[in-house]
């Protein structure tokens, strides 16, 4: 599992991008708003991968797309015309650093194993203090909704029904899922906690995990230094932000 910012490796982003359209193909999802390929290019873009250990073949990842006062979040893009709020919640917690976990997918191969939820999710509140982000958002489907409580995750109830979003079908039922106190991790579980503390001590190792729905076991070598990073980044006050979503 190796993380990295979008624009410090483009070839790999462009593999993330067709695995994870065709994960999506599979499940006749063609309109999700993080579908694109132009987050490659920006420097609030994080990226997590599972990959072969010579990096040729992925087997999923995730993205960590942090406010930075020109690009929404792709929760901002996907409710914001439903519900405007989710705006002025986004541009509050950006003052002291905002991000969105989005994009995760895994192939059918390592199904069950984690690779594509627990593991990534897990290595992005680790990745947070690197980067400066307090505040999580995520738009979590019915089966990664579980992980809120293991994540000290809380739905965001301002937001929608409750908190929950019709998206991005009609059929499909997103919540919305935020996480603050990314340094102290107060509300984690303390299994989760520990292993995320573990991660930011240990950027680079090579740990025995267990799979969270398999009884087996999945050897992962991390590498997660992120080069030339700023924590203070993208702390951003909201009125300086330069897209044209405000209330």
């Amino acid at each position: 599992i190796r993380a990295f910012r979008a624009t410090d490796d483009p070839d790999t982003c462009r593999k993330f991008i067709e695995g994870h359209r065709r994960v999506l193909s599979i499940y006749g999802i063609e309109n999700i708003t993080t579908n694109t390929d132009d987050w490659m290019f920006r420097r609030s873009i994080f990226v997590i991968v599972v990959e072969t250990l010579d990096g040729k073949k992925l087997y999923g990842g995730a993205r960590i797309q942090v406010a930075d006062g020109i690009h929404p979040l792709p929760i901002e893009e996907a409710t914001g015309k439903m519900d405007h709020r989710i705006y002025h919640i986004v541009q509050e917690h950006a003052k002291t650093g905002a991000a969105e976990l989005s994009g995760l997918w895994n192939s059918k191969e390592v199904a069950g194993l984690g690779i594509g939820s627990l593991f990534p999710s897990r290595v992005a509140v680790a990745l947070s203090t690197q980067i400066g982000v307090n505040t999580f958002f995520s738009l979590c489907s019915p089966t990664t909704v579980r992980f809120k409580d293991w994540m000290g995750g809380k739905i965001l109830t301002g937001v929608g029904n409750e908190g929950t979003f019709y998206y991005p079908k009609i059929d499909l039922l997103a919540t919305a899922i935020y996480s603050d106190d990314m340094d102290n991790l107060a509300a984690t579980h303390p299994r989760e906690r520990d292993k995320v503390m573990y991660l930011r001590s240990h950027l680079v190792h090579i740990a025995n995990e267990k799979s969270p729905f398999k009884n087996r076991e999945v050897n992962i070598h991390y590498s997660l230094q992120l080069e030339n990073v700023d924590p203070k980044e993208f702390h951003i006050e909201y009125e300086s932000f330069g897209h044209t979503n405000k209330i």
